[in-house]
C-alpha cells in the first residue's frame, strides 16, 4: 500500500464514520459500499486506488475478521431465546448445510460438465457457508423477530467451521491424496477434531481469560486506555489458538462469544464495542481489497453457466433446504422464506476460495470465478434487501396474528 492509497481509504473510512448511522438505515450500506467503493476507484474504474492484496493477505484479513464478526455476534446472543428456539439452528446445521452442498452439486454438474465431480463438490462447498458480516444487518436488526435472528446468528457461526474439514476431504478427493473409497471415515475425522478441538479452546480459553478479566478489573490494574483491548485479544486467540491446534478457529471464536456472553452478560455491551468497531475496520479493507483487485477481474471473464450457477447458489440450492429441514418446526412459509433468503456469501467463501487456490486444481479459473460473482451478486441482493425484508417481517410479525419474540 502506497501513501496515496493510504490517503484515500483513510478519507474514505473517516467519510464512512460519518455517516455510518443515516447509512445503515438504507439499502446502500456496508459491504455493498465497500466492494463499489473498491471497484470504482480501483483499475476497473477511476484507478486512483492500487490497493490490492496478494492471496494469503487477503486470506489473513478475511479471516480474523471473521472470528472478531463471530465472537461478537455470539457474545450478543440471547441465550434463552436461542435456548427454547435450539431446533432451529440444529435443523439447519444438519440437515439443511449437507442438502445445500447437494443440491449445489447437482447444480454444477449440469453447468459446468467439464469439471470433475470432486471439484464440483469443492465449489458447492466453498459457497455452502453463510456470512455472519453481511447478516450482521438482520441478526441485529430488533424488528426481526428473535428465534430467526438467533437461528441465523447460531447457523452463520457454526457453518463454516463444519465446512472447513468438508472442503479437505474433497480437495483431497480432487487431487488424488485419498481414494474415493475411503471419505466417509476421514471426513468424520476431520470434522470431529474441527469441532472437538474448536469447543474445547473457544470455551476453555474464554473461560480462564474472562476470569483473568474480571480480577484483573477488580484490583483496578486495567488503564482506561487498555481496557477495550482485552475481547479484541480474546476473540483473536480463541481462533489463532485452535488453528493452531488442529481445530475450528471459527468454532472456537463463536463458542467462546457465546461463553464469554453469558459469563460478561452485565458488562459485555461496552467491552464489546471495541471488537466489533475492529471488525468493521477489517471487513471494510476485505472488502474493498475484494472490489478493487478480484470482482474487476471477474466482470472481464464471467459467462452465463457462472452467473446462473450464482443466482442459483443463492436462490433454490439454498432456499429449497431450508424450508425442506424446517418443516414441523414451527416457522411459516413466509418466515422459512425469509430465512431461506439471507444466506449470504462473504468472508468464509473467500477464505475458502483462496485455500483451493493454493491447491492448483485443473478447474481452479471456473471455481474462483463462480465464487467471485456469487459473493458479488450476494453483497448486492442481500445488502439491498436486508433493511426492506427485516422491516416487513418485523411489520408482519407485530400484526394481527403475529407476535414478536
Amino acid at each position: 500500500m502506497d501513501y496515496a492509497d493510504l490517503t484515500i481509504l483513510a478519507l474514505f473510512v473517516f467519510a464512512y464514520c460519518a455517516i455510518s448511522g443515516r447509512a445503515d438505515r438504507t439499502p446502500i450500506n456496508g459491504a455493498l459500499v465497500y466492494t463499489l467503493f473498491g471497484l470504482a476507484f480501483g483499475a476497473w474504474g477511476l484507478g486512483l486506488l492500487s490497493f490490492e492484496m496478494d492471496s494469503e493477505s487477503l486470506r489473513t484479513i478475511a479471516e480474523l475478521t471473521l472470528a472478531l464478526v463471530l465472537f461478537s455476534d455470539a457474545a450478543n446472543s440471547n441465550l434463552h431465546v436461542l435456548r427454547k428456539t435450539i431446533v432451529v439452528p440444529q435443523r439447519l446445521l444438519l440437515i439443511g448445510l449437507p442438502l445445500t452442498i447437494g443440491l449445489g452439486i447437482l447444480a454444477g454438474l449440469f453447468l459446468f460438465p467439464e469439471l470433475p465431480v470432486f471439484e464440483v463438490a469443492v465449489l458447492a462447498t466453498m459457497l455452502a457457508p453463510t456470512d455472519a458480516a453481511l447478516g450482521k444487518a438482520v441478526v441485529s436488526n430488533p424488528a426481526v423477530p428473535g428465534f430467526i435472528r438467533q437461528g441465523l446468528n447460531a447457523e452463520s457461526g457454526l457453518n463454516d467451521g463444519i465446512c472447513v474439514p468438508i472442503l479437505f476431504v474433497f480437495l483431497a478427493l480432487a487431487t488424488g491424496e485419498v481414494s474415493a473409497g475411503a471419505p466417509g471415515g476421514l471426513a468424520l475425522k476431520l470434522v470431529m477434531e474441527e469441532l472437538g478441538i474448536g469447543l474445547l479452546v473457544g470455551l476453555g480459553l474464554t473461560a480462564i481469560l474472562t476470569l483473568l478479566l474480571r480480577s484483573a478489573s477488580r484490583r483496578g490494574w486495567i488503564m482506561d486506555t487498555w481496557q477495550q483491548l482485552p475481547v479484541i485479544t480474546m476473540a483473536l486467540g480463541c481462533f489463532g489458538a485452535a488453528q493452531w491446534l488442529g481445530g475450528s478457529g471459527f468454532i472456537a471464536a463463536f463458542s467462546g462469544g457465546l461463553l464469554f456472553g453469558w459469563l460478561a452478560h452485565a458488562e459485555k455491551r461496552e467491552l464489546l464495542k471495541a471488537a466489533e468497531g475492529a471488525g468493521d475496520v477489517l471487513a471494510l479493507l476485505t472488502w474493498v481489497a475484494f472490489g478493487a483487485g478480484v470482482v474487476a477481474k471477474a466482470l472481464a471473464h464471467m459467462t452465463w453457466e457462472v452467473v446462473l450457477y450464482a443466482v442459483l447458489s443463492l436462490t433454490v440450492v439454498r432456499m429449497l433446504p431450508v424450508y425442506l429441514c424446517l418443516i414441523g418446526t414451527g416457522p411459516d412459509l413466509r418466515e422459512k422464506l425469509f430465512m431461506g433468503w439471507f444466506g449470504p456469501r462473504g468472508l468464509a467463501s473467500i477464505v475458502f476460495a483462496v485455500i483451493v487456490l493454493d491447491h492448483q486444481l485443473p478447474g481452479n479459473d471456473t471455481l474462483l470465478l463462480t465464487v467471485s460473482i456469487t459473493i458479488l451478486l450476494s453483497v448486492i441482493a442481500h445488502g439491498l434487501t436486508a433493511n426492506a425484508f427485516a422491516a416487513r417481517i418485523g411489520r408482519d410479525e407485530a400484526g394481527p396474528g403475529g407476535a414478536s419474540s
